[in-house]
């Protein structure tokens, strides 16, 4: 048995923590068995190998071994020279190994180690970027591996090395992101309601580009968000919410983030929505809007308003605001920002409104028209130069606008004298912002009346009529002004036609007709006329003749009210002439008017109208009659004829009555020749006078014209006719027997007013006139039987003279009790009693053509009569028959009205035998005239009426029936009852009462209505009317005497 050879070579072909692969080199090749032995500390531990290389296990990590490979012979027990190697085994790889830290340029990593030989243990860290890598060693499970690169991947290598420096256990590795860069400069870039832009930087030296995480939070939610950029932009925020937006830079590993980099941001608030004026003022606006926005409880908010270039801010808790202090009438651009509760700010949302505009100040009607009106107002805001003006007219329940560029306007086509409300709005720029109206209610003026007229014009008052076609004229009234002078009054009508009172006659009133508004005061123009009111007619009319002169003399009242004068027209039948008197101002003062001559002894109409420019009043007429005066001188010679040788015949011609009836002639003897003045102062002296020789020239004879009519003292031609020297005496002048053989004149004086004094005539005062003196007649010488008949003839004639005087003195006396009419004498031809038979006769010859002439011949009675009475306007009415009219001479007046107008009735007196008042011829009553002829039933004290005609005769009406037939009836204030009536063929007798209102007196009145007389014709005997009168006659008979009787038909 032989030693093995030793082994060299010895290395360790692996080494791991807990094995070790030993590899060795023998000498021999015979070799088959080796031992290994290895030894740490504590242990010993062996194996064998049948081959040169052995792994080891179940070795310690880190732990160092002493390894010795011994060679075994074959004998398997005896080794050879051992081979030794001390070896560490490989630690174990650190367990857990982590960053405890991660930094920007720093890491610290920790690590586990259990090894049991670990406290011998070195660390080394290998950390490699990329390409480059750096080492470090730790002695502790940590190492803090600084200046790295920001935001780098590093594979960071943990190896454990055994105590010997060497032995490097399996390396464990981690691959770290450093983190990135701090995020620098972090700021919002824009910030919206739910939108958030922010922009950051970064100091980048990372291997790889950065991306960014975002994270923000609200509350307690929040949400992440990468960007690739250094900004980003974060929606879908909560509007007007604080977030903290934190921002941190992610490595390329997108999970090592860099440090954060926080900003706490509100979230713009959402715009305000909805945002409207809820109140628009001169001054002020109430804005109210909404928000969205859950965050809404925290908001305050901003109010911008802007003028122009000046702007102002308010701030409001609500969504409601009252902005004040504005100007009227201006643009203002309000903004609303909702602000968060950091004071940040939303988006403003505009509104441009304009204030309105301050009501107009002063609004006023400048002029009112018929269909327009011109307002005026005042607008004193600073911005009044941009405004228009609305005006709005509302008529009941139509209205119509208008628009205005001034402070005025006219407003036209409106409805006359209608109630108007005028509403003017001042307009701002924007035309649509009005201020608030002012309102006037105004009515336009009614129209002019139209066709304005006076229906009647009086003496004291006129009545005016007038047209008006408005549509709103039922609601008018209409102001009359009446003005005289620089006086005037007023008064109101509600109807078309006013009555004016109390004027003053004979004045000129302009009247001023103007209708009134339904508000009495609004007044249309007015549309005048001058219209003069009727004078007053003069009072008490008097007409006085004036003594032996050709005029009269007129007097009356001045009237009440103003006149211009007088105009007199004086007219008969032969001439017609106006005069004219001065104006008179002081009322019943009487007036005095002296006429142009007229003629002498002529009855006139004078007719009397007050005047006021033009304007005339009712006429005013009185009959008068001029004086009479001197008769016209007589050219005619008495022819003077030789009646015996005591006695002469002087017949001479009536004067002319031209200046006054004849009252009387005188027969004047002289013995010379006499001129008128001499035979004037004459005629006082008497034949006595003349026997005695005091005189050339007597009176003889001194006879009336009434006594005139005597058949003795007329020749057949109407001469007069005085036998001269009969010895008879008329009033004082003896008559005396003319001396024969003497030389005798004979001289007339005609007499219109003959006066006597003790029988004399007074010549001074009687109206006289003489006719020529007759040539020189010589009487005879007396013969004896020549002497005894021409006594006898004068005897005769003295008796025949005597008689006519008593007939004529007895129907003189009667006549004087009715002296208020007298009427002209119509000459006749006078028949003798023996002649009448030989008259009638040859009358009644040839189918009484005698008689026709004559009627013929009566035609002409009375034809120059005048009827001035009957012709006058107002009478004409109260005619049947325009050519029957009553004579004014003998005409019936009434009582109790205006003279010369009212007092008119178709009634004439008649005479009889004993008065020359005896009837009343009258017309057949007329329907307007019944009550006047009953008034002067009454007033004449008439006890019958003599009717002669049926009430309708041929159809046609004659008369109207004036009496009642049963029942009382009134006729003005005269009442008749018919109290019997009697019918007969041929009349019929009425009795009626006849009784006065309101008097005690009453009286009978008889009708005799004769029936039988035929219309144009007469009865046919003359027995019926004879009758007929015998009847009327029997009844007068017992009237009072002073009763006329009626006759009409």
């Amino acid at each position: 048995h032989v030693e093995s050879s030793p082994i060299y070579n010895l290395k360790a072909e692996y080494i791991n923590e807990s094995s070790v692969i030993l590899t060795w080199s023998v000498n021999s090749t015979d070799l088959n068995l080796y031992s290994i032995q290895f030894v740490n500390d504590s242990s010993v531990k062996n194996l064998t190998s049948t081959d040169t290389k052995a792994e080891i296990t179940e070795l310690i990590p880190g732990m160092m071994y002493n390894f010795t490979v011994f060679a075994v012979a074959a004998d398997n027990e005896t080794e050879g020279e051992g081979s030794s190697i001390f070896l560490y085994t490989k630690p174990s790889p650190v367990l857990d190994l982590k960053a405890e830290y991660v930094g920007v340029t720093s890491v610290i990593l920790t690590w586990v180690m259990n090894d049991s030989a670990s406290n011998s243990y070195t660390y080394r860290i290998q950390f490699v970027n990329g390409t480059s890598g750096k080492d470090l060693t730790s002695n502790d499970t940590k190492a803090e591996i600084t200046e790295l690169i920001p935001g780098t991947m590093y594979n960071f290598t943990v190896s454990a090395v055994a105590a010997d420096n060497k032995t490097e256990g399996e390396g464990v590795s981690t691959g770290l992101f450093t983190k990135p860069s701090p995020v620098l400069d972090l700021k919002a870039e824009y910030v919206g309601a739910t939108s958030v832009n922010l922009t950051w930087s970064v100091v980048n030296a990372a291997s790889g580009p950065y991306t960014y995480r975002i994270q923000f939070v609200n509350g307690t939610s929040g949400k992440d968000l990468t960007s690739n950029d250094t900004k980003a932009e974060i929606t879908e925020l909560i509007p007007g919410t604080m977030y903290n937006f934190t921002v941190s830079a992610v490595a390329t590993d997108n999970k090592t983030g860099g440090e954060q980099s926080s900003i706490f941001l509100y979230t713009k608030p959402s715009p305000v929505l909805d945002l409207k004026a809820e109140y628009v003022g001169e001054t002020s606006v109430n804005l109210t809007w909404s928000v969205g926005s859950a965050a809404s409880d925290s908001y305050t908010y901003r109010i911008q308003f802007v003028n122009g270039t000046s702007g102002k801010n308010l701030t409001s808790n609500d969504t409601k605001a009252q902005i004040t202090g504005l100007i009227p009438g201006t643009m203002y651009n309000f903004t609303v920002f909702a602000v968060a509760a950091d004071n940040t700010t939303g988006e403003g949302v505009s509104i441009d409104l304009y204030t309105r505009p301050s009501p107009v100040l002063d609004l006023k009607a400048e002029y009112v028209g018929v269909t327009s009106v011109n307002l005026a107002w005042v607008m004193n805001d600073s911005a009044s130069n941009s405004y228009t003006y609305r005006i709005q007219f509302v008529n009941g329940t139509s209205g119509k606008d208008l628009t205005s560029n001034d402070t005025k306007a006219e407003i036209a086509e409106l409805i006359p004298g209608t109630m108007y409300n005028f509403t003017v709005f001042a307009v701002a720029a924007d035309n649509k912002t009005e201020g608030e109206g002012r309102f006037i209610f105004l009515y336009t003026k009614p129209s002019p009346v139209l066709d304005l007229k006076a229906e009647y014009i009086g003496v004291t008052s006129v009545i005016l009529t007038w047209v008006m076609n408005d549509s709103a004229s039922n609601s008018y009234t209409y102001r009359i002004q009446f003005v005289n002078g620089t006086s005037g009054k007023d008064l109101t009508s509600n109807d078309t036609k006013a009555e004016i009172t109390e004027l003053i006659p004979g004045t000129m009133y302009n009247f001023t007709v103007s209708a009134v508004a339904a508000d009495d005061k609004t007044e249309g123009e007015g549309v005048s006329i001058d219209l003069y009111t009727i004078t007053v007619s003069v009072n008490s009319l008097q007409c006085e003749p004036v003594a032996k002169q050709p005029f009269l003399m007129l007097k009356w009242k001045c009237p009440f009210g103003n006149n211009s004068g007088f105009k007199i027209k004086i007219s008969n039948t032969s001439i017609s002439r106006e005069e004219w008197a001065p104006p008179c101002r002081v009322e019943g003062f009487e007036q005095t008017f002296k006429t142009a001559p007229l003629n002498f002894f002529s009855t006139y109409n004078v007719t009397i109208i007050t005047v006021s420019n033009g304007s005339e009043s009712s006429p005013v007429d009185e009959l008068c009659h001029t004086s009479i005066t001197d008769p016209p001188p007589s050219s005619e010679i008495p022819s003077v004829k030789v009646i015996s040788h005591s006695s002469l015949s002087v017949e001479f011609s009536d004067f002319d009555s031209l200046n006054g009836p004849l009252e009387a002639y005188a027969v004047m003897i002289t013995t010379e020749e006499q001129g008128s003045e001499s035979l004037k102062s004459k005629l006082n002296n008497t034949y006595k006078d003349f026997k005695k020789k005091k005189t050339t020239a007597y009176v003889t004879y001194v006879f009336k014209t009434e006594q005139a009519e005597s058949p003795s003292s007329r020749s057949q031609d109407g001469k007069n006719i005085i036998n001269v020297g009969k010895g008879n005496t008329m009033y004082g002048y003896e008559n005396g027997p003319l001396i024969p053989l003497c030389l005798y004149r004979a001289c007339v004086a005609g007499f219109t007013n003959i006066t006597f004094m003790a029988n004399m005539i007074e010549g001074e005062d009687s109206y006289v006139s003489f006719s020529p003196c007759s040539e020189p007649v010589l009487l005879p010488q007396d013969p004896g039987v020549i002497a005894g008949v021409v006594i006898a003839c004068l005897l005769a004639i003295f008796t025949v003279v005597t008689i006519g005087g008593c007939i004529f003195w007895r129907r003189r006396r009667k006549d004087k009790r009715n002296n208020e009419v007298s009427f002209s004498p119509i000459k006749s031809k006078m028949i003798k009693v023996e002649n009448f038979e030989s008259y009638f006769k040859k009358q009644q010859a040839d189918s009484n053509c005698g008689f026709a002439e004559e009627y013929e011949e009566l035609k002409s009675a009375g034809v120059h009569q005048p009827k001035f009475a009957a012709e006058l306007p107002e009478n004409r009415g109260k005619n049947r028959y325009n050519n029957v009219l009553p004579y004014d001479i003998s005409r019936v007046k009434l009582s109790s009205q205006s003279s010369g107008t009212g007092d008119y009735i178709n009634a004439n007196y008649m005479p009889g035998y004993n008065s020359k008042k005896a009837f009343i011829a009258a017309q057949g009553p007329l329907p307007n005239t019944i009550e006047d002829f009953w008034q002067m039933i009454w007033e004449k004290n008439i006890y019958s009426i003599v009717m002669l005609t049926k009430c309708v005769e041929q159809a046609r009406t004659k008369c109207e029936q004036y009496w009642p037939d049963k029942q009382s009836k009134s006729y003005g204030d005269i009442i008749v009852t018919m109290v019997s009536e009697i019918v007969l063929p041929e009349w019929t007798i009425r009795d009626f009462t006849v009784e006065k209102s309101n008097t005690p007196e009453s009286h009978t009145v008889r009708q005799f209505h004769f029936t039988s007389w035929p219309d144009h014709g007469v009865p046919e005997t003359t027995d019926l009317l004879i009758n007929f009168r015998h009847l009327v006659h029997e009844y007068n008979s017992q009237n009072p005497m002073d009763s006329p009787t009626l006759v009409h038909c």
